[in-house]
């Protein structure tokens, strides 16, 4: 009996511990503590700390983060732009959950239904105003405009009369604006194509400037080739006017050693390789220097 009496004591204290813990919940300074009461908000808890609610089934918490979140676009469908050019456009958004009674009545329970739901929106507001705008602006004069006007137009839907939706819309920013892939790549080909062009035209005209400049080249080194060889033929003739007048002045001052010289010079050319082979009269004329005999005799 006094060990059932334990047990039963003790039963009681794990239930009462378990109901008092169902009843206490901790908010921190990121969230939002929502306390649900058969199937309605009861209170929003704002501040952190510990809090009281009634045990389950009477009352239930859920939380809803306070912080300003981040929204990234995932679609990479193009947008047509005034000229009906297609483009894509990479977007970022800065939200929060501004009244999270608003937010759970209209939207969802967590923030994810939030991001769907916006998502969807903003899409919605960047279409229709890049539908205004020519890419020039897109790109450059009314970039920040565009921006403004989207989240103007965010807000105005997510704060609507009838069904707000409980959040704040802080900042609408692009990351990027890319014509879309096939544009794209059809821009590249035209580039590469004209740049292929370009190219074969420097090519072009380089070698027929090549080819130019090689025949004046071959033109100026023929003519200074044939003034070069006119010049040496003119300084020859000189030099063998002036060596045929000193051997005159000379070989007219001595007769006999201008013929004896004129003999060297022969026999000197005549037997200049020693595998030459001659056939000629001793007593010819062409000897007469190795024989001593003074000019004019035999």
């Amino acid at each position: 009996m006094k060990m059932n009496k334990i047990g039963f004591v003790l039963s009681g204290l794990l239930l009462i511990v378990a109901i008092v813990s169902s009843m206490l919940f901790v908010v921190n300074e990121r969230q939002f503590g929502v306390v649900y009461q058969l199937g309605q908000i009861q209170r929003v808890v704002t501040e952190p700390g510990l809090n009281f609610k009634m045990p389950p089934p009477f009352q239930n918490i859920i939380y809803l983060d306070k912080r300003l979140l981040t929204l990234e676009t995932t679609d990479t469908e193009p947008m047509l732009t005034a000229e009906r050019q297609r483009v894509v456009i990479d977007w970022f958004v800065r939200w929060r959950i501004s009244d999270p009674s608003a937010y759970i009545r209209n939207v969802g329970l967590d923030e994810r239904a939030g991001a769907l739901l916006l998502n969807r929106v903003v899409r919605n507001a960047f279409q229709e105003e890049v539908n205004k705008r020519t890419v020039r602006e897109l790109l450059s004069t009314r970039r920040e405009e565009l921006m403004a006007d989207v989240q103007r137009q965010v807000l105005l839907a997510v704060r609507g009369a009838e069904r707000p939706w409980g959040i704040d819309v802080v900042d609408v920013r692009i990351t990027r604006i890319d014509f879309a892939e096939t544009i794209t790549r059809s821009v590249f080909q035209r580039m590469e194509a004209e740049r292929l062009r370009v190219a074969n035209e420097l090519r072009a005209t380089g070698f027929a400037e090549g080819e130019a400049i090689r025949a004046d080249a071959d033109r100026q080194r023929e003519v200074i080739l044939a003034e070069a060889f006119r010049e040496a033929q003119r300084i020859k003739g000189e030099a063998d006017a002036e060596a045929a007048r000193s051997y005159n002045e000379a070989f007219g001052r001595d007769p006999a050693f201008a013929q004896f010289w004129r003999s060297l010079e022969a026999y000197r050319a005549s037997f200049n390789s020693q595998n030459d082979i001659m056939i000629v009269d001793p007593s010819s004329e062409f000897f007469r220097g190795m024989r001593g005999s003074a000019p004019g005799t035999r």
